[in-house]
């Protein structure tokens, strides 16, 4: 499990770091301002329409669904994969088709743009519609092969999708000499079609693992009593648990780009709209989609066999184990993005036309980004462990008071704040939210589980005394961080961000001994004995 964990945090790194580059040439390209918003507003869309009626249902059911189908089906849920693959295709092409044809619609609920913005913004988004079909293709062939035990492509070919951005923007940098006040239509054609092609790619890449996986695909519409009630169920759940999500998160792309809108008409600022809000997100989910998802991604198949097995105790035990082990990374991350946000923020995005003002407000957004990181990080962990159960019901209750207590603080921050602090303020309402359902969630499913067995040692390991050891290690390691960065910044942003976070890490790996952190000195004795082998 840990070298799967391993294989798919390194695919991570490498996405993530070609990610980091891939948003820098974009914003190089297009700026933090109303052409930046409407391309991201237009390439995020679809991500948005997928993950909100098809996405979440994939991700959270398929695994479980697969372990328990090769349990109990004589041939080893051979033919339920194929019905549940060719059902789910079906929908995504359906859905796919609707969401072109309704693309001015479309926009039109997620802007207040107008004139030669909104006509902009629904170009691009008609060339990046079609990406919700290949983002499902994407989902359902990378449970296949995580239900199989092959962990790794569906983190590696990621890889590939940047590469192509990359590519198609610098294209576009040479092609519009680097400053463009608009696009052209063939520069729209050139964004629209070249970022959906990374998407194509992306999913096509995972053919060969599946191949060696000895996994055929034989489409089959023999769907009338064949099992697929109880996951067609669990999906409507999470459907609903996605939808309230995005409303959410609607309240905030709309409220943000009013606030830009605003802002730039008013010639207050420019660039504090959705695009720095998107930028600093971008940045703040890195550490989870590394360690968190790898993580859990590695445990799903034996949660889920444990839960199918009716062993709540081995659940709970593969619950806390994650917990403890992803916080290990995850708090000193967020200490990183509190104590070092400008020079963060400066080293990814300082390029091209972004200027300090720009970095300012990201890094503003960051940190009000980064104490919500250790319980995004948290819920993530516990629902899975609710998914494992097949209950999809309940996190869609637990995360319904998450979704609306997000909205809630977002529309106030937007009524309450100027233009230049309202979207800061809607990144700090995300954390508010994402502790408060992370508690909630904690406090449910530990009751759903039953008590704690085993040793004294092993009920005193818990993960909240595990988070409190961590914070503990982390104030005093934040300040030492920030005092390495300030004197590193003459060198510039990136030499100031790479000394904070080592000086920041190296008091975190000192104090692990004496506050008792053994998820972080296991891992330490683990290296110096294969170092000394």
């Amino acid at each position: 499990m840990l070298r799967s964990g391993a294989l798919m945090a390194a695919g991570s790194i490498v996405s993530r770091a070609t990610g980091f580059i891939r948003s820098a040439v974009v914003v190089a390209a297009l700026g933090t301002g109303l052409l930046g918003d409407s391309y991201a507003v237009a390439n995020t869309v679809p991500n948005i329409l997928y993950m909100l009626l098809v996405g979440g249902a994939l991700n959270a059911v398929f695994v479980p669904e697969l372990i328990r189908a090769a349990k109990e089906h004589e041939d080893g849920g051979a033919a339920y994969t194929d019905r549940l693959l060719t059902a789910c295709t079906v929908a995504l092409v359906a859905l796919t088709a609707v969401a072109v044809l309704a693309t001015p619609l479309i926009v039109g609920v997620y802007t207040p743009y107008s004139g030669a913005q909104q006509s902009t913004t629904v170009a691009l988004a008609r060339f990046c519609l079609p990406q919700i079909l290949f983002y499902g293709l994407f989902t359902l062939l990378g449970q296949v092969l995580n239900a199989r035990g092959r962990f790794g492509a569906m983190m590696w070919t990621p890889v590939l999708n940047n590469i192509v951005i990359i590519g198609v923007f610098g294209l576009f940098l040479y092609v519009s000499h680097g400053s463009p006040d608009g696009l052209t239509a063939a520069e729209t054609r050139l964004l629209g079609i070249g970022t959906t092609a990374g998407i194509v790619i992306q999913a096509l890449a995972l053919v060969p693992s599946l191949r060696a996986a000895r996994f055929r695909w034989r489409p089959r519409f023999d769907w009338r009593g064949s099992g697929l009630t109880r996951p067609l169920r669990n999906a409507g759940w999470l459907v609903m648990l996605v939808l309230t999500n995005q409303i959410a998160y609607w309240v905030v792309t709309r409220l943000s780009t009013t606030t830009g809108d605003l802002a730039v008409r008013a010639g207050l600022a420019e660039g504090v709209g959705y695009t720095a809000y998107s930028n600093a997100y971008q940045l703040w989910i890195v550490p989870q989609g590394i360690i968190t998802v790898s993580l859990v991604t590695a445990l799903m198949p034996r949660m889920s066999s444990a839960a199918a097995d009716g062993d709540l105790t081995a659940l709970r035990a593969d619950v806390s184990y994650a917990l403890r082990s992803s916080a290990a990374l995850v708090v000193p991350a967020a200490a990183v993005f509190a104590a070092l946000a400008p020079w963060v923020t400066g080293s990814v995005f300082g390029y091209g036309r972004t200027g300090p003002d720009d970095i300012e407000v990201m890094a503003g957004m960051l940190m009000a980004f980064a104490p919500g990181l250790i319980a995004f990080s948290a819920q993530y962990v516990l629902s899975r462990g609710f998914y494992a159960l097949s209950d999809t019901r309940t996190p869609f209750f637990l995360n319904l008071s998450i979704a609306a207590l997000n909205a809630g603080l977002s529309g106030a921050a937007y009524l309450l704040l100027s233009p230049r602090w309202a979207v800061t303020g809607m990144a700090a309402a995300s954390s508010v939210a994402f502790t408060a359902g992370a508690a909630l969630t904690a406090y449910t499913l530990a009751r759903r589980l039953g008590p704690r067995t085993g040793t004294r040692t092993g009920r005193r390991a818990t993960a909240v005394r595990t988070h409190l050891r961590l914070l503990t290690a982390c104030a005093p390691a934040a300040a030492a961080g920030y005092a390495a960065a300030r004197a590193a910044e003459r060198f510039g942003d990136f030499a100031a961000a790479g000394a904070g976070t080592i000086a920041l890490l190296l008091v975190v790996v000192l104090l692990a001994g004496p506050l008792r952190l053994t998820e972080i000195t296991d891992q330490l004795d683990s290296l110096r004995r294969k170092i000394g082998r």
